[in-house]
């Protein structure tokens, strides 16, 4: 059976529902694991999971399907190219607040673990193109996005997670099948976790050796400081140099 870890849910005023409306609200949000539901700003509304992640064991990981679509710079992508590389798929909209919100923890995993086999791909559903682009180029982000209006990828993927909620995440192991899912936004510890045994499990390296994106921050910081010293110290001795050259000339 795979395991299952749920993040903290807020408690809710929930107005009373008749029996069918209640039911509906259940079959659209209990499968998601959340019970928060956004519009997407286009002609449907959107489940907002609760950041629940589900692992799957080696002996009962499915195959993911082999979807393909085009990135925002043109170029045709498949799951397949990434055989042989863990693959964290993301699916998001630049409408999505959950989705913005997680953004910088994405970047900051696909920056410590690009040395790891471990590769991003984002899936850009149910959002207007334009936007799609300047969000991703707004935000820096490092790896593609396949443009996928329809919806298309998610719905290949709905026996294992719903189609309509986002955020989503999905983590492909270097065979191709489905190693873990994240329905609602992810953390950076909850994403860690998740990658470390797979990068383990298929002798990608040592995830405990990779670099630490906030402690290198930290550390250019630190460097900036040191070489604005050691500049100010050269210019002080330049200074005193000078001062005593001219002392002699005067003598």
């Amino acid at each position: 059976m795979p395991s299952t870890s749920t993040g903290t849910r807020l408690r809710r005023a929930v107005p009373r529902l008749s029996a069918a409306a209640l039911a509906a609200v259940l079959a659209l949000s209990g499968c998601a694991g959340g019970t928060e539901i956004e519009s997407g700003g286009e002609e449907d509304r959107f489940i907002s999971g609760d950041g629940s992640a589900t692992v799957f064991e080696a002996g009962e990981r499915e195959p993911a399907p082999d979807v393909d679509g085009t990135t925002f710079e043109g170029d045709d992508l498949a799951l397949s190219d990434y055989e042989g590389q863990i693959l964290v798929l993301n699916v998001w909209a630049s409408w999505c607040g959950p989705c913005r919100a997680e953004q910088p923890v994405l970047d900051e995993v696909h920056t410590e673990y690009e040395g790891l086999g471990v590769d991003f791909l984002g899936v850009n559903i149910k959002d207007n193109e334009t936007a799609a682009r300047a969000y991703a180029e707004n935000k820096g982000v490092a790896y593609p996005s396949l443009h996928d209006q329809p919806g298309e990828i998610p719905q290949a993927f709905r026996e294992t997670v719903p189609p309509r909620a986002i955020p989503s995440t999905l983590i492909l192991d270097p065979n191709g099948d489905i190693a873990a899912r994240v329905i609602g936004p992810t953390t950076y510890g909850q994403l860690t976790e998740l990658l470390n045994p797979l990068v383990v499990e298929f002798d990608l390296g040592d995830p405990e050796e990779r670099p630490r994106v906030a402690e290198e921050e930290s550390g250019d910081y630190g460097d900036g400081d040191s070489e604005s010293a050691e500049a100010s110290e050269d210019t002080e001795d330049g200074a005193e140099a000078d001062a005593e050259g001219s002392a002699e000339d005067d003598g």
